[in-house]
């Protein structure tokens, strides 16, 4: 197992991350707590205000993780020329904006400055690697590096290789993630959206539905799922969740007497909601009034404490991955 502070293997020293926003400085600051110089290639002028500012702010949650924090910033640089600031890459992290052409563009560029060795890893979230790569000459090199919003806390990433995509390209990013104490998962099919997005917004869809319907409110339905389904998908997921509310006959008997019910009475009855003007209303006057107390940091960083509290809880700490 990887120890809080044991670095990732030598072959990964410098990380050029493409794009330095919410993802770009989380994962800025995950590498560098894991000893990988950083160089942050964005075309804003503020960006090395903003960045600064996001990884003082995320700099709690990293040492409550057990990550190394002092001098974090030393191994930090800014190149706004992307060319340059791949040059010496051992892993490009990119988090350009979700635009295919935009993308493709970015990654012309990366793939006739980056060294042949880089590891080149897009963390869009829902663009295929096989889309983004047509225009590479070279594909294979090419993997989707999804993580889980803000990547320096939730464990997993979605490796999604495109068609294209060579074996050892989708193993060296395993390896990395894992290395940095992540839970890495390789998709075996590219689909929209990836999966963790898939089902996030399948529930969300229904959560709007319930609320615009007025069956609960936001805060109501909130407390639902964070004491009920949130805490059981937390150290069961949904499968063997349903295997287990099968008793003795597991998944298969759950199908055949609670399932076919769910299928002919629960799915139909689903809604099927659309951010029209009164629903947007209704949701943003409820958002306004359960959460309206506090900053977006404010609240971020209380979700995160219990988050790291409930990760130590389980073992899910990334010191706890296996490299």
């Amino acid at each position: 197992m990887t120890s809080p502070t044991e670095p990732v293997p030598n072959s990964y020293q410098r990380a050029a991350i493409i794009g330095g926003g919410v993802i770009g400085v989380s994962w800025a600051g995950l590498f560098l707590a894991r000893g990988i110089d950083v160089v942050i290639s964005d075309p804003r002028e503020d960006i090395e205000d903003l960045v600064r500012t996001g990884l003082a702010e995320i700099t709690p949650a990293l040492a409550e993780l057990g990550l190394p924090t002092e001098n974090l910033t030393d191994g930090l640089s800014f190149e706004a020329d992307l060319a340059t600031a791949v040059a010496q890459a051992d892993v490009v992290q990119e988090n350009g904006p979700e635009r295919l052409e935009l993308k493709q563009e970015i990654w012309r560029t990366i793939e006739d400055a980056a060294p042949a060795h880089a590891l080149l890893a897009t963390s869009t979230s829902g663009i295929p690697a096989s889309a983004i790569a047509a225009a590479l000459r070279q594909p294979e090199r090419l993997v989707v590096g999804h993580p889980f919003n803000p990547p320096h806390l939730v464990p997993l990433v979605e490796i999604v290789p495109g068609e294209k995509t060579s074996a050892a390209t989708v193993e060296r990013a395993r390896a990395f993630y894992a290395a940095l104490g992540k839970k890495p998962q390789v998709l075996r099919k590219e689909v929209p959206g990836f999966v963790a997005n898939r089902l996030q917004s399948a529930l969300f869809r229904e959560c709007v539905h319930l609320v615009a319907e007025g069956v609960v409110t936001e805060a109501e339905l909130d407390e639902i799922v964070t004491s009920s389904i949130g805490l059981r998908w937390a150290v069961a997921g949904p499968f063997r969740t349903f295997h287990l509310g099968g008793g003795p006959g597991g998944l298969p008997h759950f199908i055949e007497h609670l399932g076919r019910a769910m299928e002919d009475s629960m799915w139909p009855a689903l809604g099927n909601p659309t951010f029209d003007a009164a629903t947007v209303t209704t949701l943003v006057s409820q958002a306004d009034d359960a959460f309206g107390g506090g900053t977006v940091e404010e609240l971020a960083a209380e979700r995160d404490r219990a988050q790291i509290t409930l990760m130590r809880a389980l073992g899910e700490t990334p010191g706890r991955a296996h490299a």
